[in-house]
């Protein structure tokens, strides 16, 4: 297929650039497969469609203030730095702008949020073939332990603020309830929309609710750029799959039980973590590079919950598969879906509204 075949025309002013007042007040889009039809409701209404036994399957990674502020020591000029990968205490590979100015040795003072100088500096170390660079981190025991302080929220680049007083906001809600591993530099979205009491009551009515992680990094906005999906050369994330989980998962599965995923990052999780042959999810972690896209025959998962994703992007690429697996015709399930979310006013990406895929 062609990267082409995935592109829509989306009016800018259906961006999303705020959460909605409550996040379970936002829209839920609902797609059955068998027929292709929709259904409009609130995500309140996603109780509707879980039943007893069903497994919800959650990526608990937590969002860190990745983006950060510099100038560079000899020239002063001002650099932003976005956290990508630790490669270990105080040595991590960034994003840093403007890229040209970074080479080796290059020497950075960073800022904090009131644009003061601080002790805190690091040295470039290394550049790889994507243009990113390998900082060595200075005057701290470990630059994680300082991103309260110095870092902001990496919000995708469609979200514009203008407002420093927004940062506050953003950090509550610009994260899932249940996060508790750190890592992501982008929000596991899907998740946004659930509260605890929200959580609370679909275990209630007796569905089960599974944690896994999978640490979202910058490629999950990155459009793709090669014209066939063949030539994509898929980004890398870290995951991880406990025991307890796969054991939950499996067992559920072999009892003709609904696995439904919460989020794009979930699926890859279970998709990555499967056996090829039997489907049987394995506990551990690693990295994955799966890229999802149709014609595509899913393991573990019989429902999945997203939201709206950019055009050409992995994101839609993965839930056309899942709108029809192992065919090709989910494309057009999928972006006649948000034709119609188009015209009934939706709001997309990060901060928008939701679709549940049954």
């Amino acid at each position: 297929m062609r990267t082409a075949d995935f592109l829509y025309s989306l009016p800018p002013d259906l961006v999303a650039q705020q959460p909605a007042p409550k996040r379970d007040e936002s829209r839920l889009m609902v797609l059955r497969r068998p027929g292709g039809s929709v259904e409009h409701r609130k995500f309140r209404d996603v109780l509707d469609h879980v039943r007893a036994g069903d497994v919800l399957v959650l990526n608990d990674s937590q969002v860190i203030r990745a983006r950060l502020r510099g100038r560079n020591k000899k020239t002063a000029g001002e650099f932003e730095i976005l956290l990508l990968e630790e490669v270990g205490v105080n040595d991590w590979w960034v994003m840093l702008r403007p890229g040209k100015r970074a080479h080796a040795q290059t020497q950075i003072a960073f800022q904090d949020r009131h644009e003061k100088i601080t002790e805190v500096g690091a040295t470039v170390i290394e550049t790889n073939t994507e243009g990113h660079r390998r900082l060595q981190f200075t005057g701290t025991h470990n630059i994680v332990n300082e991103l309260e302080r110095l870092g902001e929220i990496p919000l995708p680049p469609y979200i514009k603020r203008t407002d420093a007083s927004a940062d506050q906001v953003d950090a509550e809600r610009y994260q899932t309830v249940y996060a508790n591993t750190a890592g992501s530099v982008a929000a596991p979205t899907a998740g946004l929309h659930f509260t605890l009491q929200l959580l609370k009551e679909v275990r209630a009515r007796e569905v089960q609710i599974c944690h896994v992680t999978l640490h979202v990094g910058l490629g999950t906005f990155a459009p793709v750029k090669a014209d066939n999906l063949a030539d994509h050369v898929m980004h890398e994330e870290r995951y991880s799959v406990d025991e307890e989980i796969a054991h939950a998962v499996n067992a559920a599965k072999n009892e003709g039980r609904r696995i439904i995923a919460i989020g794009t990052t979930s699926m890859r999780v279970l998709e990555s973590a499967a056996d090829p042959v039997t489907g049987k999810l394995h506990p551990g972690s690693g990295r994955t590079k799966i890229f999802i896209h149709p014609p595509y025959c899913f393991k573990i998962a019989d429902a999945l919950l997203t939201n709206f994703h950019l055009p050409c992007s992995t994101l839609l690429m993965l839930v056309s598969a899942f709108a029809a697996p192992g065919e090709s015709r989910g494309r057009e399930l999928i972006l006649s879906a948000y034709a119609e979310a188009i015209r009934e006013r939706y709001r997309f990406f990060s901060y928008g509204d939701a679709m549940l895929i049954v």
